[in-house]
């Protein structure tokens, strides 16, 4: 068999107990009420807290990013709060917002409720448009030095060798996936080579639905979990499904920043560095009870199967 990517359930000492424990040793006082939030990557828990309102409290997985990059992703956060962005930003307890505890890395945030964003409307995803130009002008101010770029190296080169770690790519597929894998990188370096250089800049790098909440003020960011340095680009196709939308979100973009019109060509490159950059997401995570329950599909043959067919498409249609 071979050598799993990453150390099984690395939240099995994270107990209730452990949690609570966590929230008060930074001076806070909980009430006991204790709510997992919806997360894969890291461990998200609401706090109820006594006569206050209840807290987030986020625990990083263990050994994914350095104390220096979770800073980064803190100090971005602060930053784009204090621009007056819709950002939920971790809070500071005597100047510090990484904390430890029995082992655990962690950050609490205010809780902010919402619902899912309200983006059917040429008006709203101009508001989106002009959010996300505003967080981009912060972005660009300074680089991430601890923290990676969006790349083909990383999202796709890298993504193979933790698939090939793992035991889930059934031995009849390996050399297809392998041979699929190389050529797609080439053919994305040769896109990215293509289009020429491009602005990077700090993004929020994960900018989907399910980090967007809305409510009756508008829009707000959460989770700069995956922020990375890349192009502007990255942070508005997920969010237009059709040309139609990323229209509306670039008239609305446009009104803040100007946006490179030559990144538009990245937009199917980045689609297909996401999509190989999950599969070695989940196969470096599979150890995790939490992933076989979660995504059984990829521990079956017909998903790598079909995950080869659409690589192969890809490169057909180049």
């Amino acid at each position: 068999m071979k050598k799993q990517a990453c150390s099984a359930a690395p939240y099995a000492r994270l107990d209730p107990d452990t949690v609570l424990d966590a929230v008060a040793a930074v001076g806070f006082e909980p009430d006991g009420r204790l709510l997992a939030l919806g997360s894969y990557e890291n461990r998200v828990y609401q706090v109820g807290i006594e006569d206050a309102r209840p807290l987030v409290a986020k625990f990083y997985r263990p050994g994914r990013w350095s104390d220096a990059a979770i800073d980064e992703e803190h100090g971005f956060a602060h930053e784009l709060a204090e621009a007056e962005l819709p950002m939920v930003a971790p809070l500071l307890v005597d100047g510090c917002s990484l904390f430890v505890h029995e082992g655990f890395r962690y950050a609490l945030y205010p809780r902010q409720g919402g619902r899912a964003p309200e983006l059917e409307s040429a008006d709203h995803l101009a508001w989106m448009g002009r959010l996300l130009a505003r967080l981009h002008a912060v972005g660009a101010r300074r680089a991430f030095t601890a923290r990676p770029a969006i790349d083909v190296d990383g999202f796709v080169r890298d993504a193979a060798r933790k698939v090939f770690a793992s035991n889930l790519v059934p031995p009849m597929l390996e050399g297809r996936y392998q041979r699929l894998v190389a050529d797609l990188a080439d053919m994305l370096d040769a896109r990215f080579a293509a289009v020429g250089p491009v602005a990077r800049l700090r993004l929020h790098g994960d900018c989907h639905l399910g980090n967007v909440l809305w409510t009756d003020a508008g829009p707000h960011f959460v989770d700069l979990d995956d922020a990375r340095m890349g192009p502007a680009v990255q942070d508005l196709w997920m969010l237009a499904p059709t040309r139609e939308a990323l229209d509306a979100l670039l008239e609305g973009y446009a009104e803040f920043r100007d946006f490179d019109a030559t990144e538009l060509a990245l937009i199917e490159p980045l689609r297909l560095m996401r999509q190989v950059h999950w599969a070695g997401w989940v196969a470096a995570r599979w150890p995790d009870p939490a992933f076989p329950q979660a995504f059984p599909q990829v521990g079956e043959a017909r998903w790598w199967e079909q995950h080869c067919n659409d690589l192969a498409e890809a490169l057909a249609l180049d």
